[in-house]
């Protein structure tokens, strides 16, 4: 339980990079560690970490640190790990393939139940164990299964409608690959990540041609 009626997202967003580490410390046979050994191994602070847990109550004794297992396991019960949701991929071009055959959903708190796709010649073609069906059975497979999660992979132009007919049909979060973003003032009340794998290589390059500048810079100002 929170101490904080909201929390902040940029705790939300450290919370399955704790959930990697501790689960990194028990595959090592790491029964308990302190903040500040923690903190050494994710290159954070110890504050900052004793902050964002306590977010969510603390979990730690004062002398002893923190039990692994233990930690982990709630961290992963507030992520919602064990959930299981279940989620229906649209779109099996390369990029839904590979996420479909790749990605342990269970791992991560869903259950991939369903690919669509227009393309008919993949109907009935499986990919992660899951079968492709057609667009034209989404609305009788949503009504069967109750999916609440959508993973887009998708064209830009067809986002729009695809988005509004699943938030019809009972989708309430979107895992976004589209080059649409879905925001609160296009779909009111849906949980939404928007992911752009571009926009991620494009800092990457940003970084490599400005790590020569910086270093002129420091150069020519003596440090």
């Amino acid at each position: 339980m929170s101490k904080n009626e909201k929390i902040s997202n940029s705790v939300i967003r450290r919370l399955p990079r704790y959930y990697r580490f501790l689960g990194e410390l028990l595959n090592e046979g790491v029964s308990k560690i302190s903040s500040r050994e923690l903190a050494e191994r994710m290159n954070v602070t110890a504050s900052q970490i004793r902050q964002d847990l306590n977010c969510f109550g603390g979990f730690g004794q004062q002398g002893y640190g923190y039990n692994v297992s233990e930690l982990r396991e709630e961290i992963g019960t507030i992520l919602g790990v064990n959930e299981k949701y279940p989620a229906i991929l649209i779109g099996a071009g390369n990029l839904g393939r590979a996420l479909a055959v790749h990605l342990d959903y269970a791992k991560y708190g869903c259950r991939l139940c369903g690919i669509f796709d227009m393309n008919e010649k993949l109907r009935g073609v499986t990919f992660g164990g899951v079968k492709v069906s057609a667009m034209s059975e989404l609305d009788s497979f949503c009504s069967k299964n109750k999916p609440v999660i959508a993973i887009l992979c998708i064209p830009k132009e067809a986002a729009p409608d695809i988005c509004e007919k699943l938030t019809f049909l009972g989708v309430k979060a979107f895992w976004n690959f589209s080059h649409f973003d879905i925001t609160q003032k296009n779909l009111p009340g849906v949980i939404v990540e928007n992911v752009h794998l571009g926009d991620s290589l494009m800092s990457l390059c940003y970084g490599i041609t400005n790590a020569g500048k910086d270093k002129e810079e420091q150069e020519d100002e003596g440090i």
